[in-house]
């Protein structure tokens, strides 16, 4: 079966280099809303089981769009498991500020991500994402299990990095190695032992947009 894991559209908030995290939240761009039909129409035929997405507006505002725009009339469900990072003090605050305040920090949680300890922040460590993404996937695997089968799960691009370099049995130090994850991009990940292991299929394409993206886009 296959997961068809798509980063929200851009938000207020990512034009403005500033961290949302699991508990921030800003709107999605005129812009975006745009790129979330494009990606609509880009799936539109694909027969998905299940529409899941994260409880934050921006993600779940995403999954909706992106259902409206297929046609498909899937109920969008929301799972805790597909909630971006608690970034703790971090959130809400301009990438600039954070890496005045908290140097290490940052540079550990993008680079680093075996040293990252976010306990100075009150924030969530790596293997903690990274293990309620393996429960999620794991689940659909086992509740889809037939090779045609196919779900959407719309989340965020810090927890994607997370999640999807664990399913693909990346070591914690190298689980960012592919990069970060473009607005309303999307990556298909596939399994054929029941959600033992994944493989990719697509990773962070957004050909579908048909324009060229800015920095912030992957931000």
């Amino acid at each position: 079966m296959q997961i068809y894991f798509v980063r929200h559209g851009k938000t207020e908030w990512n034009l403005e280099s500033r961290f949302q995290g699991g508990h921030g939240d800003s709107p999605l761009l005129k812009q975006s809303l745009e790129d979330i039909k494009k990606l609509g129409k880009h799936l539109k035929g694909t027969q998905f089981r299940g529409i899941f997405a994260s409880p934050l507006n921006r993600a779940f505002n995403t999954a909706q769009g992106i259902d409206t725009a297929m046609n498909a009339n899937l109920p969008v469900v929301i799972d805790e498991r597909l909630r971006e990072f608690n970034l703790g003090d971090m959130e809400g605050m301009k990438f600039s500020e954070v890496e005045e305040k908290f140097p290490e920090q940052i540079n550990n949680f993008w680079h680093h991500p075996d040293l990252y300890d976010p306990t100075e922040l009150h924030g969530e460590d790596y293997p903690h994402v990274m293990a309620r993404g393996k429960d999620f996937a794991q689940e659909m695997a086992k509740r889809f299990p037939n090779e045609d089968d196919k779900v959407l799960a719309v989340s965020h691009g810090a927890a994607l990095s997370a999640i999807m370099g664990g399913l693909l049995g990346y070591p914690l130090a190298q689980v960012r190695k592919r990069g970060g994850l473009s607005n309303t991009s999307l990556t298909i990940l596939e399994t054929l032992d029941g959600g033992k292991t994944f493989k990719p299929i697509v990773w962070n394409e957004t050909d579908f947009l048909g324009r060229k993206l800015s920095e912030t886009d992957s931000l």
